[in-house]
């Protein structure tokens, strides 16, 4: 490493959060870290400051977005800057590295809707005393399965992030995990829905034990199991569009999903809205239209009542 500790010596504690929610998320409008990590602060001024230090000391780098006839910066983390957040051991280590190409390439507007619907859940979680901070979603984490679709095969289903989010009412906490898939309307609906049957898959692979003994006395159990109490709710988030074409596209979904024999035994918990809604309104709020069964609009419970259970 190119420094004896984590971060340079004086660096801020404001420019340490920047640090760990840039290795996190990859690649971050100046806009959104300050939403994510100074919302106390009415203006941007110190974390543009802590932002360029960070530069100056090689740990980011940026580069220039322009939208609707205004700029502004995009940034990530340097190798020196993915070391330094590594050796910390506070973030699960990922392999993943941004680079000047990466991010003024076709993915640079899908990794910015993905950080913006996160934050949307974050806002709202700080407004209604809620907990879901900067660093609970994490993207791109491949869960492997097989499928009777594709004998032999090892499959992956990658969301494009996993979210975490506490619910408290009262004396209770209930924890809340979610697939997150965001669809600025660039791939066919076809696809989506095929996605949706991965989910199916994934929900219903259930391995067998390794050691023959233990597969004759032993029930096999899903594989998902090993990693959340509950399977987590899908919510796909659109993008990129009109209202009324983004209702059409989950129109057209609830049909696809509606023919597919899988979905219909499943027992997964899917529903749809756009990151307006999300932004605007509340996730607890009858913005989610299920996948599944009637298209009566809901919230992110996915349910008609909220449950009573300490995890959902």
């Amino acid at each position: 490493m190119p420094y004896p500790h984590p971060v340079p010596a004086g660096t801020s504690v404001t420019g340490q959060h920047a640090l760990n929610a840039l290795y996190q998320h990859r690649l971050v409008s100046t806009g959104q870290l300050h939403r994510l990590i100074t919302p106390q602060h009415t203006r941007s001024e110190y974390l543009r400051r802590q932002l360029q230090s960070l530069r100056t000391d090689g740990l980011v780098e940026c580069v220039n977005r322009r939208r609707h006839g205004q700029s502004e910066l995009l940034w990530w983390l340097t190798e020196s800057g993915a070391e330094a957040v590594e050796a910390t051991g506070l973030l699960a280590k990922r392999p993943y590295r941004m680079s000047r190409q990466a991010a003024a390439g076709p993915l640079q507007e899908h990794t910015l809707a993905t950080v913006e619907t996160g934050l949307a859940f974050v806002t709202h979680a700080a407004r209604l005393g809620h907990e879901c901070g900067p660093l609970d979603w994490s993207p791109e984490i491949a869960h492997y399965y097989r499928s009777d679709d594709r004998p032999g095969e090892e499959l992956s289903l990658i969301p494009d992030a996993v979210l975490h989010y506490v619910h408290t009412e009262a004396d209770r906490r209930t924890l809340l995990t979610f697939f997150l898939e965001v669809d600025r309307t660039q791939m066919t609906v076809g696809r989506l829905a095929h996605k949706l049957h991965a989910y199916a898959a994934y929900h219903a692979y259930a391995p067998q034990p390794a050691n023959r003994t233990a597969r004759h006395h032993s029930r096999p159990q899903p594989a998902w199991r090993s990693r959340y109490p509950l399977y987590p709710r899908i919510l796909l988030v659109l993008t990129g569009a009109t209202p009324a074409r983004l209702q059409r596209r989950i129109n057209d979904l609830r049909s696809l999903a509606a023919a597919d024999p899988h979905l219909a035994t499943t027992g997964i918990k899917a529903g749809a809205t756009t990151l307006d809604e999300l932004r605007d309104q509340s996730p607890f709020a009858p913005i989610v239209t299920p996948v599944l069964g009637p298209a009566t609009p809901t919230d992110i419970w996915l349910t008609p009542t909220t449950p009573a259970a300490t995890a959902a």
